[in-house]
């Protein structure tokens, strides 16, 4: 069962470390076959960062409106841009199929490489 306690400021500057430490690995044209299995696992389909942003930020958006002391056009604008923001990191779990297709396409070009 998961870890239901609330994730402390350090638990999330620990995950956006993480991030960046990809970000900074990618800066030094790694291969594409060291690179894959990291962009399969960031991008994957049900537990990727698309997917868990997209989560966040629906709930996040759930919580705010229905703790809104004062409803207000302010209110719902922000509210309004989570969910929408929500939608856009969602759709990109997409992108784990590029991955897989990535993949299976560069496969036997990275092994005829690894041989010579």
């Amino acid at each position: 069962m998961p870890d239901l306690s609330a994730p402390s400021a350090d638990d999330v500057a620990q995950a956006t470390a993480a991030l960046a430490q990809v970000q900074n690995y990618l800066h030094t044209d790694p291969s594409i076959a060291d690179v894959l299995p990291v962009l399969a696992a960031l991008l994957d389909a049900d537990t990727g960062v698309p997917i868990l942003l997209g989560d966040i930020l629906r709930n996040a958006a759930r919580l705010i409106a229905r703790e809104a002391k004062a409803e207000s056009d302010e209110t719902h604008l922000i509210v309004a841009g989570l969910r929408e923001a929500a939608q856009e990191a969602t759709d990109w779990h997409v992108l784990h199929w590029d991955v897989q297709r990535l993949t299976t396409h560069l496969s036997p070009a990275t092994e005829a490489s690894a041989t010579r």
